[in-house]
């Protein structure tokens, strides 16, 4: 008997360790479930908290794509009212030119200046400059031609030259000597085969180039006028 309740004694001790062992794991384990449980809702939490940050943001982008929008068709609105105003402003200085037959008119600037006379640049037929007291551009020295090349751009305009009468000569009657480092390469040529009905190119334009270039007469381009500064000083 007592062989046997010693036997028991100890399994009874064996138990009771091994149930306090079990019983420290499981209270191990549940702290770990209940910190993963914490986790896991301070996760859905921020998940959450993200999802209406994105939410937020979105709708300020889409505010701001309206604000730019709405910016963009003002300005396009501006431009089209600052345009429309010079377009006015240069209808109405043209009106009063001729009005008064003349071309400084008060309030309106001049088109262009040079140092010496005033040129105006027109997209007209070439008998404008005689009806505004001015004539067809003629190149007397260096600065005319300075001036020339410094406005032509990549257009071509006509100038006070032509050899309609056989020879070269200015509008004004004053013979021209040709010089040609003043033409393009191979030019005048008097060419017939223009396709501008009959005769030959007798009168000059300048080139983008800035240099000279002889034409059919009867085709249409820019042109420079002169106007000297004692008949029209602003």
């Amino acid at each position: 008997p007592a062989l046997v309740l010693a036997a028991v004694l100890v399994l009874v001790l064996a138990f009771g360790v091994n149930s306090a062992g079990l019983s420290s794991r499981i209270s191990s384990q549940e702290d770990t479930v209940s910190n993963l449980s914490l986790s896991l809702s301070s996760a859905r939490r921020d998940r959450v908290d993200t999802a209406k940050d994105v939410q937020r943001l979105r709708f300020s982008v889409e505010s701001n794509k309206d604000q730019l929008s709405s910016v963009a068709e003002s300005l396009k609105e501006l431009a089209m009212v600052q345009t429309l105003s010079k377009a006015v402003a240069s209808l109405r200085c043209a009106v009063d030119r001729l009005i008064h037959n003349r071309t400084d008119v008060k309030g309106c600037c001049p088109l262009e200046v040079g140092r010496a006379h005033k040129y105006y640049l027109f997209m007209s037929v070439l008998d404008w400059c005689h009806a505004h007291q001015s004539q067809l551009l003629i190149l007397t020295d260096d600065k005319d031609w300075d001036y020339m090349r410094s406005h032509v751009g990549d257009t071509f305009y006509w100038v006070g030259l032509t050899d309609e009468g056989g020879k070269w000569e200015w509008v004004n009657g004053t013979p021209y000597t040709i010089d040609r480092r003043r033409w393009t390469p191979g030019q005048p040529d008097n060419w017939a085969g223009h396709g501008f009905g009959s005769g030959t190119e007798d009168c000059a334009h300048v080139h983008v180039d800035g240099r000279l270039n002889d034409r059919h007469c009867s085709q249409r381009m820019r042109f420079i006028c002169r106007s000297h500064s004692s008949q029209s000083e602003t």
